[in-house]
């Protein structure tokens, strides 16, 4: 693909707006090559997403980002410019479950989501052997055991090594790849925006664990998969992706277990890459997804 420059805007909804984008794009000689827009009339927010061919412009992103801080400055707006020439970085976090690590490894390896993976972190060592197979580093970061008498503070000493690493990789992204530990609220809090989770149910239905045997004990008829940025609210962070897949009366707790992560995979997949292609704004607690 040819170079873009993807820039991303959320400011307070006025007429105008379009006009005085598109005037400055047009005046800099810019090829526009994507373009959307949504208007949230309830919250009074303009958001949008431009995307411009990087050789019709007269300068580097850097430029370019000085040049647009008084245009977003004036429409009172919370920005952002990335260059699809410099490859997005993520460190995944993992425990035992593989089929989510399977699936991003794989898609990275076909060159099909456009991210540079830089480690992966787990707190168990099942996993590494599948790891370093794709010449990637994998750290154990053992966490404690129900029952450790010092459990609260070796989970806090295990948490602060797993920051270090990650917060070393300056990531663009930080993947629950199926991690199966709540992060905490401060780590929540400096990866905001950046950390994505992967849960097992179609949210807010069956929050927290085992929610396949919640589902088949309410006897329910679809199961799904949602992707969406952690916070401090376990389960509650805004949401960038969701599916479902149909079950009857006749599947069991592994029926849907089965079912279910083919479902995590896609919805994973589709989630971080629209994070990665800066397709998702937050605002107030929802997100708006340019797909």
């Amino acid at each position: 693909m040819n170079r873009r420059y993807v820039i991303t805007l959320s400011c307070p909804d006025r007429t105008g707006i379009v006009a005085r984008i598109s005037a400055f794009l047009a005046d800099l000689g810019a090829s526009i090559t994507e373009a959307a827009y949504h208007a949230d009339t309830d919250a009074g927010v303009f958001c949008t997403r431009q995307v411009v061919d990087a050789g019709s412009v007269p300068c580097d992103v850097d430029e370019l980002r000085e040049r647009f801080a008084p245009v977003a400055e004036e429409l009172g707006g919370a920005h952002r410019i990335s260059d699809t020439g410099e490859r997005k970085r993520a460190v995944l976090l993992v425990t035992k479950d593989q089929h989510c690590l399977h699936d991003l490894l794989g898609r990275v390896w076909a060159d099909e989501l456009p991210v540079e993976i830089t480690r992966v972190i787990g707190n168990h060592e099942s996993l590494g052997g599948i790891v370093t197979a794709h010449g990637l580093p994998f750290h154990h970061v053992p966490f404690p055991r129900p029952g450790d008498p010092f459990r609260e503070q070796a989970k806090v000493t295990a948490f602060e090594r797993i920051r270090e690493l990650v917060d070393a990789d300056e990531p663009d992204a930080i993947v629950l790849a199926r991690f199966m530990q709540v992060l905490p609220a401060h780590l929540c809090e400096a990866w905001a925006g950046r950390a994505i989770n992967i849960h097992h149910s179609f949210l807010p239905s069956f929050a927290g664990a085992r929610p396949y045997h919640q589902a088949h004990r309410r006897g329910v008829k679809l199961i799904g998969a949602t992707c969406h940025y952690a916070t401090a609210d376990l389960d509650a962070g805004p949401i960038i992706e969701q599916d479902v897949t149909r079950v009857d009366h006749g599947d069991t707790a592994a029926d849907m277990i089965r079912r279910g992560r083919d479902i995590e995979r896609l919805v994973l997949a589709r989630g971080l890459r629209w994070h990665l292609e800066d397709r998702v704004l937050v605002h107030d607690g929802r997100t708006i997804v340019f797909r």
